[in-house]
């Protein structure tokens, strides 16, 4: 992270900064699923939106009907989230990154099918039980092998169930991840480690929280000024599309960040206050 002038810059800055996740699929129908009311079901988006979002209920809600079939995720309780970061724990923890994913380019994607699986060991009933996370070429295989799919596209360093549950606990990470955008080394430290830490206090194990730092950080990169012109904006313009600034984070860090993280929101079938297409989230109810 670099130095700034002043705080206000700092400010300015983080407010323009939303990050986004990667893309994964919901199958669509050419022809629109209308429902009984008469509403279009391929043009809500999905998603949890807030007050940040910039769009209603009726333009995005936490389910997809679109193509003839109809995703709706479950609730996950506190009970559930707390279960995932008690009840289970790593085999084979991932190593720190250790440099800059974002200075080489990104792997291409992943043969379609993919998913990354929870894969038990040992006795069922310890608490935490170990697991291992598994990359399998589909679902079928996965289930064959005995594994819980945890999301779609391969295992990457935010795929740990530890991370998981951040993603279901916090709706809206747009302003945790703000906040630690300005946090600040006290000790000597460098800016990128000072945001790393601040990421692990929100949850995140140390990998997945170096994912989410470099990824912010090359974002700011590469979209300053695009973000800067768009600090007003909600994360949903008023025809459903991404503000500026959350576009210029996909499109520059989203690839890298995909590859590097494995888990994102979408490819793990949860809804945000950031509202996407159905056609970019894949459907998936969480049981381990």
């Amino acid at each position: 992270m670099r130095a700034r002038s002043s705080l206000v810059e700092a400010l300015a800055l983080v407010e323009a900064l939303a990050l986004a996740g990667s893309v994964g699929g919901c199958k669509q129908d050419a022809a629109a699923a209308v429902n009984d009311a008469g509403v279009d079901g391929c043009a809500v988006l999905f998603g949890n939106p807030n007050d940040q979002t910039g769009l209603s209920d009726a333009q995005c809600r936490p389910t997809c009907a679109c193509g003839g079939s109809a995703f709706t995720p479950p609730t996950y309780d506190a009970a559930f989230v707390q279960r995932l970061i008690d009840g289970f724990t790593l085999a084979t923890p991932y190593a720190e990154l250790g440099a800059d994913p974002y200075a080489g380019p990104a792997p291409g994607d992943d043969p379609a099918g993919t998913v990354c699986a929870v894969l038990p060991s040992g006795d069922p009933k310890a608490t935490p039980r170990p697991y291992q996370l598994v990359t399998y070429p589909s679902e079928d295989a996965a289930r064959a092998a005995g594994a819980a799919v945890t999301h779609f596209g391969h295992c990457g360093v935010c795929s740990p169930l530890v991370d998981l549950a951040v993603y279901v606990a916090q709706n809206d990470l747009t302003a945790p991840v703000r906040a630690c955008e300005l946090e600040q080394p006290s000790d000597g430290g460098s800016a990128l480690s000072a945001d790393v830490a601040c990421l692990q206090k929100l949850g995140f194990d140390l990998p997945c929280a170096e994912a989410w730092a470099y990824d912010t950080a090359h974002t700011r990169s590469k979209c300053l000024s695009i973000c800067l012109a768009n600090l007003d904006q909600p994360y949903n313009l008023e025809d459903g599309t991404l503000n500026p600034c959350i576009q210029c984070d996909e499109d520059e860090s989203g690839p890298v960040f995909k590859a590097v993280a494995g888990r994102t929101r979408r490819n793990s079938g949860l809804p945000n206050a950031i509202c996407r297409p159905c056609s970019e989230v894949r459907p998936l109810v969480h049981a381990y």
